[in-house]
């Protein structure tokens, strides 16, 4: 998978925009990360040229299994390591899971907007 790939994916889900929200940080990489939302809620950042790696939410009970079953799957990068995964592209993580684990995170970001957010994203649908 290529990041036009990775983002089409991501932005086909509704209600979805993105946004590199670090282009004042002093780091390159930084100001590369490229941060999908849902409402106001992230749910995937990736840095755009590096592609070398994505996090995603993920439920806790999850993330040990994931851990185990993958060797691309660690801690996630940056983030609360109890709710977000890291996953290594061009790895054990087929393309197919990968766009699984995806819409997982999206579905968790989701759960935590608003009834009014989740409404209007429903009507989006």
């Amino acid at each position: 998978m290529d990041i036009e790939t990775f983002r089409a994916d991501c932005l086909a889900l509704p209600g979805v925009h993105d946004d590199f929200p670090f282009g004042k940080a002093t780091s390159e990489y930084d100001r590369n990360i490229l941060v999908f939302y849902v409402g106001d809620k992230w749910f995937c950042f990736v840095n755009a040229v590096e592609f070398d790696f994505c996090n995603l939410r993920c439920e806790p009970e999850a993330i040990p299994l994931l851990q185990e079953r993958y060797e691309a799957v660690g801690p996630g990068w940056h983030m609360n390591k109890k709710h977000w995964i890291s996953v290594r592209f061009q790895s054990d993580v087929s393309d197919a899971m990968l766009r699984e684990l995806v819409r997982k995170s999206y579905d968790l970001a989701v759960a935590r907007l608003t009834l009014r957010q989740r409404e209007a994203l429903a009507e989006q649908d």
